[in-house]
């Protein structure tokens, strides 16, 4: 029996993250999701907006069916 299992090259929010420090965040999101760790990559708050920063996945867990990531932010894209 297989198990459904989804590659991500992006940080899509919708805005359900939650800051743990200054600079560090925890987003769960549902299924079984592999990230790439310690690579930059882009943050969005919905799949068709604009990049809102980078950051860098420093832990992702896998259980019950849902993904729970946690990664620092490296840069932040001004909106002005």
């Amino acid at each position: 029996m297989g198990m459904p299992l989804e590659m991500n090259t992006m940080i899509v929010t919708k805005g359900r993250e939650k800051r743990i420090e200054e600079n560090t965040f925890s987003l769960v999101k549902e299924g079984y999701r592999l990230y790439p760790i310690d690579i930059p990559i882009d943050i969005r708050k919905t799949m068709d907006s604009d990049t809102s920063g980078q950051a860098l996945i420093k832990k992702v867990e896998l259980e019950a069916n849902t993904t729970t990531i946690t990664y620092q932010l490296i840069s932040l894209n001004s909106t002005n």
